[in-house]
């Protein structure tokens, strides 16, 4: 299900939101990707699935794979790619799995190396443990 809304601003900017196929339905109110300027936007992704199964009780390194695959659906839902992307975030409960994020988001984004910031937070939200957003070209 794809949701779209559309307004101008003075500079004649179009703004697009849209949750795209193979991503659960935001929990809140919020859309998964909002388009504007030629940029893409995807909101934090947390290790949910397509269905909406919270992976909270699996290992770290299949969450970080959810989180990942849920970036690159929003991306090309949006008609973007990990190729295009211009800054990633990464927040983690932990910093010792940083190696392990590391190690896992290399072989995702492949030759790509937009900028990147990995923060370490006290929590994250239904005990999950890493969250991912980004900003990338359209």
């Amino acid at each position: 299900m794809t949701q779209d809304s559309r307004s101008t601003d003075a500079a004649s900017a179009v703004l697009r939101t849209i949750n795209p196929a193979g991503l659960a339905t935001p929990g809140g109110h919020y859309s998964h990707v909002a388009i504007g300027n030629g940029m893409v936007f995807v909101s934090g992704q947390l290790p949910i699935d397509a269905s909406g199964r919270k992976l909270t009780e699996a290992s770290f390194e299949v969450q970080a794979q959810q989180v990942l695959a849920n970036v690159e659906a929003a991306l090309c839902g949006a008609g973007s790619s990990i190729g295009r992307l211009l800054q990633v975030r990464i927040y983690v409960t932990d910093v010792a799995h940083w190696p392990a994020f590391n190690d896992i988001y290399a072989r995702w984004a492949g030759d790509a190396r937009p900028a990147r910031a990995v923060v370490p937070v006290p929590a994250l939200h239904f005990g999950l443990q890493i969250e991912v957003e980004a900003t990338a070209l359209l």
